[in-house]
């Protein structure tokens, strides 16, 4: 049967305005969230608190997932009614809440079996908190003390209990590589392996490789070594160049190493730096990263 002009012109029509190609977009091939503690001068000063860190991310950047610190709502991880606004808020903007970066809450590798169960348990709340928001992990530290072998298993003695109670309720324990020997890729790796649990992770960092004054550890060697265990990625900026670029991390090629692991979830900002402001050091990341992410 043939098609007369007019019915070739209604046909093609249909086709042109039917929303069928957007439907097929293909999936980025990973995420871009905030984590707070670029923003800490801002709260520090009292233009922002907690409770405005989601829309104001969202409004000032255009970012739709957070990564909260713990110390800008430390007395809030049992507070239903200030963790239900909080919620209501991320729900009502479309907001993600994606991790909780935790400190302060004591030696998880502690030497005296006391205080690190003291430890392990003061972070619990946390936890909860983390799953009450909709996070999918808190982010902890592998403080300890000792001799390489005696710190990577009070580490993860300490680890393994806190994931056992982070499975009970779907939330992932990630250790950032955060200084002392955390700050050392293969033994992170080491504590993940001892460890061995399903609920721990590591949270690679690009910039957190100081072991001690006298020892840096190779960031990219650093990352490498974390990626396998990786369940969140920490995109730390301090200076950029005139092309955009960061100045202490080669960025392109950090992200290769995470793409080659088929990491695909989400890369926080984390601006560090002192110059430019907070909002300009957020929006150079974030523009990197979305260079990098659409080539």
């Amino acid at each position: 049967m043939s098609l007369n002009r007019r019915s070739f012109t209604a046909v093609a029509g249909a086709t042109m305005t039917a929303p069928v190609f957007g439907a097929f977009r293909a999936k980025p091939s990973f995420e871009i969230s905030l984590a707070q503690w670029s923003l800490h001068r801002t709260i520090y000063g009292g233009k922002l608190d907690n409770m405005g860190f989601p829309e104001y991310t969202k409004k000032e950047f255009g970012i739709e997932a957070v990564e909260y610190v713990n110390q800008f709502f430390k007395d809030k991880a049992e507070d239903m009614a200030y963790l239900k606004e909080l919620k209501s808020r991320c729900d009502d903007l479309a907001v993600k809440s994606v991790l909780i970066m935790c400190d302060g809450e004591g030696q998880l590798g502690d030497a005296d079996e006391g205080a690190r169960t003291k430890a392990v348990e003061n972070h619990y709340r946390w936890i909860t908190a983390a799953q009450y928001l909709g996070c999918h992990s808190i982010r902890v530290n592998a403080s300890s003390s000792g001799n390489w072998a005696e710190q990577m298993m009070r580490a993860a003695d300490g680890l393994r209990r806190l994931s056992e109670f982070g499975e009970q309720h779907g939330i992932n324990v990630l250790v950032e590589n955060h200084g002392g020997l955390s700050s050392n890729g293969m033994w992170l790796h080491g504590v993940m392996r001892t460890v061995d649990h399903p609920r721990c992770g590591t949270l690679p960092d690009f910039g957190n490789f100081t072991v001690s004054g006298s020892e840096t550890y190779d960031r990219y060697k650093g990352v490498e070594e974390l990626m396998p265990y990786a369940k969140a990625v920490s995109a730390k900026s301090r200076k950029f160049d005139l092309e955009g670029n960061e100045s202490e991390t080669n960025f392109v090629r950090m992200m290769d190493i995470v793409k080659k692991y088929g990491y695909s979830g989400y890369v926080g900002i984390e601006w560090e730096g002192s110059d430019p402001s907070e909002q300009e050091g957020i929006m150079a990341t974030k523009n990197l990263l979305e260079k990098i992410r659409s080539t």
